[in-house]
């Protein structure tokens, strides 16, 4: 993979994990349950990892093809 498509390909994922971390953070925080680190941190990627990877990602991946489109009728 070149090194254009690896920056990009790690540009997606930041766009979808930076504000989904943070929103799961967030909701934790707000929770009455307090948890050890190790059990936030697995919680955290049960989650995260699936929604990234199956959700996230490919969503990002519409909306990029959908504006690339919509530029190349311009």
């Amino acid at each position: 993979m070149k090194t254009k498509m690896k920056l990009i390909a790690a540009l997606k994922i930041w766009v979808v994990i930076y504000p989904s971390i943070t929103l799961f953070l967030y909701l934790l925080s707000k929770s009455s349950l307090e948890l050890p680190l190790y059990l936030k941190t697995l919680f955290l990627t049960l989650i995260l990892v699936p929604w990234v990877v199956f959700i996230g990602v490919p969503f990002v991946d519409f909306i990029m093809r959908q504006l690339s489109t919509e530029i190349d009728k311009k």
